[in-house]
C-alpha cells in the first residue's frame, strides 16, 4: 500500500452552491428587500390523474409589506386556477399527454400602482425510475458537502481534521414546493462503493419529527415544510455516510441551519388603550406617558425594529398638535401651550407603531389608542353668584344658620381646586359669626355662634370672601366677585330679667334678729323698648330665714341668722330669688344672694371626748381631753378649764392640769377606782370678747382589765349603764302596752254589756224549767233530765277547771270510757244564752272535714244510757195538778194563757 497524497484530501474543498440560498444570503447584507416572485422558473411535476379542483403547486410573492395583496393570473385559465394565496388548482381533470409543452405564465399586478411581476411554470410529468438500475437523479445547481477524508490504513495514523461546515440559511415561511432541496452530502468513498446517508436531530428523527429528510443515495438534504423562525430559529442536525452493511465509512458531520427572520409579524401594542394625564396649562416639553409595543421578528434585523407615529389627535384644539411622541421609545410629550381643563378634559390620539424602521411601503404596523386626561389647577377662583344676600335671626339664638352663600367655579367640582372655603374679613369684630362650608353643595352657611342683642344692634352687616383649599394657580388673582356682603337683620324677643351682680354678697354678724332689713335686690330688664314690671318671689331659702318685696326686692329676715346653722358653708349662706316679668310670653331670671355671716361668741365650749375608758388601776392614770366650740377665733380657744366644786368627791379623786391653749389633762388622785361608771363635771371657758362658759360632763367608764390594759367586763359595764336612745325606746314599748290593755279591758266591758242585754229577765225561782221541758230529739226518759242546768243558763260562770280541753266534738255512737265521764264541750267565748252555745255547736259541725254525711244521725251529746224514772204517761197531772196555782202564767203573755187555763182552771 502507498501512501496517500497529502493534497488529495484537503484539497476536496466544501461546495455551497444552493441558488436559494444565496438570495437569502444577499437579503441579509443587501439593500431592502425588492417585491416580486421568489423564482423566476418553477418546475412543477403534475401527477398522473389530476382532478378538477385538486392543488397542484403554489408560488410565492413577497410583498415586502406592502398595504394590499395582489392579483395572480395565469395564461391557460381554461385548465388551471390560481387563488389569491398563489396556490394553484386544476380547472379540470388533466393527463400528463395533454400538458402544454410551452411554460405556464403567472402575472401578478398591484392593483394600487398597477405594477406588474411575471414568473415562469414549467410543467413536468412524473419520472418512472427503478431503485437499483436507475442511477439517482441529481440536480446540478445544488450545493455539495463532502465528507471530510480520513487515513483508513492504519489506525496509529493521525486523522485530518474535520472541517468546519458555515451554516445553512433557510427563510421562513417559504410556499415550496416541497420537499425543497436544500444541499447535497456527498462521501468520496462513493465512488468505489455503494453508500447510505442520513441525518439525525431535532427536526429529522426527534421532535419535531420530520422537517428535514435527506435521500439516502444521492445524499439530498431537504425542508418538507414551512419553517417559523419565532418558533424555532435554528437547527442543528448531524450527518451519517455508512456502507451497505451499515458500517460508518465517515464521520458524521455537524449541520447547522439557521430559519431567516422574514417581515411577517405585526408589531403588538401591550394595551389597546393607554391612559395619561397631564395638568391643564403645562408648559410645551411636558412629559405625559409612554406607550410600547412588542414585535416578535428579530429586533436584530430592520424587522423587528420599530418607529411610533402619532396618526391623529382628538379633538383638534386649541391646537392639532398639541402632543408629539418619541418615534424610537414611544414617549409622549406635549408641544404646544393652551391645554385649559374647562375647556377640553381629554384627548384622544391613535399612536401607530410600524416595523422595519417605519418604512411605510415595507413595514408592518399596528395602532392604539393614548387617551390623555388634562387634570384640574385651581385656576379659576370661586364667585359669588350675588353681591349681596340678607337674613334675620332672633336674639339671643345660637348655632342657628341665617343665610345660604352660594358660589360658581369653574374647576372640578369636589376637588380642593373647587372647594370653597369662606372668610368673614369685615363686620364681626366679636366672633359672633362663622361661615362653615357645606360640603354637599358647597355653599357657605352663614351661622350665628354667640347671642346677639337687639337692643345693641339691630342689624349686622359683614364682608364675606371665598377662596378655595389650595390656593390659586401661579399669575391667578381672585376676581372681584370672590367676595360679597350679608345684612342680618335681629328681631326682638322678650328676655329673662337678670340680677346685677349674680351672686350678691353681703356680711353680717349672725344673729341678726327677725324683721331687719338687709340690703335692696332688684333685677333689671333688658328690653329697653318693652315697657315691664317684674315681680319677684324666694325660689330656695333652705333655712327659711329671708324674706323679698314682691314689687321692689327688698331683703329682709323673718329668722334668727346663725352661722352654726347645718344649712351654712364655711360661713356663707345662699338664698335663691326669682324675678318675673309681665311680657307675653313671661320671662324669669334668678339671682343668688349670698350673706357671709361674722361669727359672734354665741356658743359655749363642750369637753371632748364626752366618753372615755380606763382601769381599775390606771396606768398611766391621766387623760387628755380637749374642747369643742361652734364659735371661730377669736371666740373659741384658748380655752380654760376648771373641775367643778360639787360634788366634793370630785376634786378630791380628780385633777386637771392645762396642757396648751386647747389641751388639757386630767388625773386621778388615788391609786385605784371601783368599776363603774363617773361623770366628771368639767367647767370650760372659752376667749371670746365675752367669755362663756359651760359645766360639760365626762363620761368615765371603770373597768378591769387584762394584762394588755384592755377592759375584760364591757357587757357588765354596758348593762349597767343604758343609753338614752335604749331608755327611750323602753318607755315606748310600755306606753303601748298600757294602751293594749286599755282597749281590751274597754272590749270586754262592752263584750258584757251586750251579753247582759240578751240575758231572760227571769227569777231564778220561777224557772220554767222545773215544770215544763221541750227535747229536740227522741228517746230517753227521765234521767235525761239528770244533768246540771246552769251550764245551758250561763256556760261562762262555770269553773276552769271544770272545762275538759276535749274541743267542740261530733260524735256518731256511744263513747267507750265510763259514763261519768261524759264528752265536754269547750265553753264558747261568751256564750250568752242557750242559743250561742248551740250555735256555737253546729259551727262546729258545719266545719268539721271528718264529719259524717249531712243526712245520717248526728248526736250532739250523749246523756246517759237510760232514765231511772218511769213514763212520763204514768203521770197523773190532773191529780197532781190540782195543788199547785198556775195563775202566774197569766202574766207571761198570751202564750201561757192557755196553759193556765189548762191547769189552773175548775174541773169544767
Amino acid at each position: 500500500m502507498h501512501a496517500p497524497h497529502e493534497s488529495s484530501g484537503p484539497l476536496l474543498l466544501l461546495l455551497l452552491v444552493l441558488a436559494g440560498l444565496q438570495s437569502a444570503a444577499e437579503s441579509r447584507g443587501a439593500p431592502p428587500c425588492r417585491p416580486g416572485f421568489s423564482e423566476g422558473l418553477y418546475t412543477v411535476m403534475i401527477p398522473d390523474i389530476t382532478e378538477k379542483g385538486q392543488p397542484l403547486f403554489n408560488v410565492r410573492f413577497v410583498s415586502c409589506g406592502r398595504g394590499g395583496l395582489v392579483q395572480f393570473e395565469c395564461s391557460n385559465p381554461s385548465d388551471f386556477r390560481i387563488e389569491a394565496d398563489g396556490v394553484v388548482y386544476a380547472a379540470k381533470a388533466l393527463q400528463p399527454s395533454t400538458l402544454p409543452a410551452s411554460p405556464l405564465l403567472i402575472k401578478a399586478t398591484d392593483p394600487t400602482t398597477q405594477q406588474q411581476w411575471v414568473t415562469q411554470v414549467r410543467l413536468a410529468p412524473p419520472i418512472q425510475v427503478r431503485e437499483v438500475a436507475v442511477p439517482p437523479v441529481i440536480s446540478q445547481d445544488l450545493k455539495e458537502i463532502v465528507f471530510p477524508s480520513r487515513n483508513t490504513d492504519s489506525e496509529l495514523k493521525r486523522m485530518k481534521r474535520d472541517w468546519v461546515i458555515p451554516p445553512i440559511n433557510v427563510p421562513e415561511n417559504s410556499r415550496g414546493p416541497f420537499p425543497q432541496e436544500l444541499v447535497r452530502i456527498r462521501s468520496d468513498h462513493d465512488k468505489n462503493r455503494s453508500l447510505r446517508y442520513s441525518v439525525t436531530g431535532p427536526g429529522a428523527d426527534q421532535p419535531p419529527n420530520g422537517i428535514f429528510t435527506i435521500d439516502p443515495i444521492s445524499g439530498e438534504l431537504s425542508v418538507n415544510k414551512p419553517l417559523d423562525r419565532e418558533h424555532i430559529p435554528s437547527f442543528h442536525l448531524r450527518a451519517h455516510a455508512v456502507d451497505l452493511n451499515g458500517n460508518q465509512v465517515e464521520n458524521p458531520i455537524d449541520i447547522n441551519i439557521n430559519v431567516i427572520d422574514m417581515n411577517d409579524n405585526r408589531p403588538e401594542f401591550g394595551h389597546q388603550i393607554w391612559n395619561g394625564t397631564v395638568p391643564e396649562g403645562s408648559k410645551p416639553g411636558t412629559f405625559v406617558m409612554t406607550v410600547t409595543a412588542v414585535d416578535k421578528d428579530d429586533p436584530k434585523t430592520a424587522n423587528g425594529m420599530l418607529r411610533y407615529k402619532i396618526l391623529s389627535q382628538s379633538p383638534e384644539s386649541p391646537n392639532p398638535n398639541m402632543f408629539t411622541i418619541n418615534n424610537k421609545t414611544g414617549g409622549i410629550i406635549t408641544v404646544a401651550a393652551g391645554l385649559d381643563r374647562e375647556k377640553v378634559s381629554q384627548y384622544t390620539l391613535i399612536i401607530q407603531a410600524t416595523d422595519t424602521e417605519g418604512n411605510p411601503m415595507y413595514g408592518l404596523s399596528n395602532t392604539a389608542t393614548a387617551v390623555i386626561r388634562v387634570t384640574d389647577v385651581n385656576d379659576n377662583a370661586p364667585e359669588f353668584t350675588a353681591e349681596a344676600f340678607f337674613g334675620r335671626v332672633h336674639e339671643n339664638q345660637v348655632n342657628v344658620i341665617v343665610a345660604n352663600l352660594s358660589v360658581t367655579d369653574k374647576d372640578q367640582p369636589n376637588t380642593p381646586a373647587w372647594n370653597a372655603v369662606y372668610k368673614i374679613i369685615s363686620g364681626d369684630p366679636f366672633g359672633k359669626f362663622s361661615v362653615p362650608t357645606d360640603p354637599t353643595t358647597n355653599e357657605g352657611l352663614v351661622t350665628v355662634v354667640k347671642p346677639l342683642d337687639f337692643e345693641l344692634n339691630k342689624t349686622h352687616l359683614l364682608k364675606i370672601e371665598a377662596r378655595n383649599e389650595v390656593p390659586l394657580a401661579r399669575g391667578i388673582s381672585s376676581p372681584r366677585q370672590s367676595t360679597a356682603t350679608i345684612s342680618i337683620q335681629v328681631l326682638d324677643v322678650n328676655e329673662s330679667p337678670y340680677f346685677e351682680p349674680n351672686p350678691k354678697v353681703i356680711r353680717l354678724e349672725e344673729g341678726v334678729m327677725p324683721e331687719t332689713d338687709l340690703v335692696p335686690f332688684p333685677a333689671k330688664d333688658p328690653d329697653q323698648f318693652m315697657h315691664q314690671s317684674i315681680s319677684y318671689s324666694k325660689l330656695s331659702d333652705p333655712a327659711n330665714w329671708l324674706r323679698i318685696d314682691p314689687r321692689t326686692g327688698r331683703i329682709s329676715t323673718i329668722a334668727v341668722l346663725d352661722r352654726e346653722s347645718p344649712h351654712v358653708k364655711n360661713s356663707y349662706y345662699n338664698a335663691t330669688f326669682v324675678a318675673l316679668d309681665n311680657g307675653k310670653p313671661a320671662a324669669s331670671g334668678t339671682g343668688t344672694l349670698q350673706i357671709y355671716l361674722l361669727d359672734i361668741n354665741d356658743n359655749a365650749p363642750k369637753v371632748f371626748p364626752h366618753e372615755v375608758e380606763i382601769c381599775e388601776k390606771p396606768e398611766p392614770n391621766a387623760i387628755n381631753i380637749t374642747a369643742l366650740d361652734g364659735d371661730l377665733i377669736p371666740n373659741a380657744g384658748p380655752f380654760a378649764f376648771e373641775l367643778a366644786h360639787k360634788p366634793l368627791d370630785v376634786r378630791r379623786n380628780w385633777t386637771i392640769t392645762r396642757i396648751s391653749g386647747d389641751y388639757a389633762q386630767l388625773s386621778l388622785r388615788i391609786g385605784f377606782l371601783e368599776s363603774g361608771i363617773y361623770e366628771i363635771p368639767i367647767i370650760i371657758t372659752d376667749s371670746g370678747n365675752l367669755p362663756m362658759s359651760n359645766t360639760s360632763y365626762l363620761r368615765i367608764k371603770v373597768c378591769q382589765c387584762d394584762i394588755n390594759g384592755d377592759c375584760t367586763d364591757q357587757q357588765h359595764i354596758r348593762a349597767a349603764g343604758l343609753g338614752t336612745g335604749a331608755i327611750i325606746s323602753i318607755l315606748l314599748c310600755i306606753i303601748l302596752l298600757l294602751i293594749l290593755v286599755l282597749m281590751f279591758v274597754v272590749w270586754m266591758k262592752r263584750r258584757d254589756k251586750e251579753r247582759q242585754a240578751k240575758q231572760l229577765l227571769i227569777d231564778p225561782e220561777d224557772d220554767v224549767r222545773d215544770n215544763i221541758l221541750k227535747y229536740d230529739e227522741e228517746g230517753g226518759g227521765e234521767e235525761d233530765q239528770d244533768y246540771d242546768l246552769s251550764q245551758l243558763q250561763q256556760p261562762d260562770t262555770l269553773e276552769p277547771d271544770a272545762i275538759k280541753p276535749v274541743g267542740i266534738r261530733r260524735l256518731d255512737e256511744r263513747p267507750l270510757h265510763p259514763e261519768p265521764q261524759y264528752p265536754m264541750r269547750s265553753a264558747a267565748p261568751h256564750p250568752g244564752d242557750i242559743g250561742d252555745f248551740i250555735n256555737e255547736g253546729l259551727k262546729a259541725a258545719d266545719n268539721d272535714p271528718t264529719a259524717p254525711p249531712y243526712d245520717s244521725l248526728l248526736v250532739f251529746d250523749y246523756e246517759g244510757s237510760c232514765s231511772t224514772a218511769g213514763s212520763l204517761s204514768s203521770l197523773n197531772s190532773s191529780s197532781s195538778g190540782g195543788d199547785q196555782d198556775y195563775d202566774y202564767l197569766n202574766d207571761w203573755g198570751p202564750r201561757f194563757r192557755k196553759l193556765a187555763d189548762m191547769y189552773g182552771g175548775s174541773d169544767d
